[in-house]
């Protein structure tokens, strides 16, 4: 949800369209730089807060902590340490991020440069307990993230030096990875492959979005809910699986300024949480 005239309107936003879950971004996503939370939105924040089940931040898109280049890589950390004070200041717990990319100089620099960053900035944030959702990318380029292999050692990494961490799951990203989710056994495979790498505990949040890429893709372009790649049958299995239950999911979907498009998302999503009882109707 937008936080245009304050982060407190995100959660008015939230509230008008009945949604359970908001994230936000504490800050404008495409700045370094960010004017300080004043006293009355945060004091709305806090009331409103309490209407929803799950509260997410999302990090800047300029934080590149696996970046080689020493100015964006100080820049980065700089960032990250200003967006854990205001996920604090504003009683959010967790704090999305996109692990990075290491500009070609292999995987294991990346993590370790990573790790290297991420150290920092919350050593600027002495007593710090958000929690940092490393996010699935779509494993293009040199971008960190796009197997469950890197993620579960950028989790590992990361624990091994007291980090609270966990996952968030984005579809379009898992998809474009070239991970099943649109048949029953391929999306059984996949969350098989997660659980046996990663582990369902790790699991904090999911991005709920359709692909306009094809499987395996790399692209992270999203789309509608059954109007990509993934379709209907793919959320229908994601919606019905109990294992995913209480866990926030999240829509990144193209949006517009009267928020029909996440009325008519959210609108398909509950409906296909609602599992099929009539013989013969397809999956």
């Amino acid at each position: 949800m937008s936080i245009a005239g304050g982060v407190h309107r995100a959660l008015e936003r939230g509230r008008s369209i009945s949604c359970e879950a908001v994230q936000i971004f504490t800050r404008n996503q495409l700045r370094w730089s960010a004017p300080i939370l004043r006293e009355e939105e945060i004091r709305v924040f806090q009331i409103l807060r309490g209407d929803f089940r799950q509260l997410l931040a999302h990090a800047s898109y300029l934080i590149n902590l696996a970046s080689p280049d020493d100015e964006i890589f100080s820049r980065s950390i700089a960032a990250l340490a200003e967006e854990l004070g205001r996920c604090s200041i504003l009683g959010i717990p967790t704090l999305v991020l996109h692990p990075g990319s290491h500009r070609d100089h292999g995987i294991s620099w990346g993590i370790r440069r990573l790790v290297e960053g991420v150290l920092q900035a919350f050593g600027q944030r002495e007593g710090c307990r958000v929690r940092l959702a490393l996010e699935t990318t779509a494993g293009s380029g040199s971008s960190l993230g796009g197997s469950f292999e890197q993620l579960r050692d950028l989790l590992a990494a990361l624990e091994n030096r007291g980090v609270p961490v966990g996952i968030c799951f984005d579809t379009c990203h898992v998809f474009a990875a070239g991970y099943e989710l649109r048949t029953r056994p391929g999306y059984e495979a996949t969350w098989r492959r997660f659980d046996e790498t990663i582990g369902r505990g790790t699991l904090v949040a999911l991005h709920l979005n359709d692909s306009r890429g094809a499987l395996g893709s790399g692209t992270d372009r999203h789309e509608h809910i059954g109007k990509g790649a993934i379709g209907k049958s793919g959320f229908r299995l994601l919606a019905q699986d109990p294992g995913l239950a209480e866990v926030a999911g999240i829509l990144e979907t193209p949006k517009g300024r009267d928020m029909q498009e996440d009325v008519e998302n959210l609108r398909l999503l509950r409906s296909l949480e609602r599992r099929r009882t009539n013989a013969g109707l397809p999956l």
